[in-house]
């Protein structure tokens, strides 16, 4: 049985966690910062938890042995 390969675009955004949840990075904090509150990019430079059952179904397939 051949090695499965790890999609590397989805293997460089996304971590799992202890548990085997997908951990991720939010978007929208290194650009058009001014107008944000400080709250917001605070909130937005914290890891968040993938909530969506069919896309990490997916991502977990895209990484075999994470």
């Amino acid at each position: 049985m051949p090695k499965l390969k790890t999609k590397k675009g989805v293997a460089k955004r996304y971590k799992f966690t202890k548990n085997r949840k997908l951990k991720y990075s939010r978007g929208g904090k290194s650009h058009l910062a001014t107008c944000k509150k400080s709250k917001r990019i605070r909130k937005l430079k914290q890891r968040d938890i993938l909530q969506n059952k069919t896309a990490s179904k997916y991502l977990k397939r895209a990484l075999p042995y994470g």
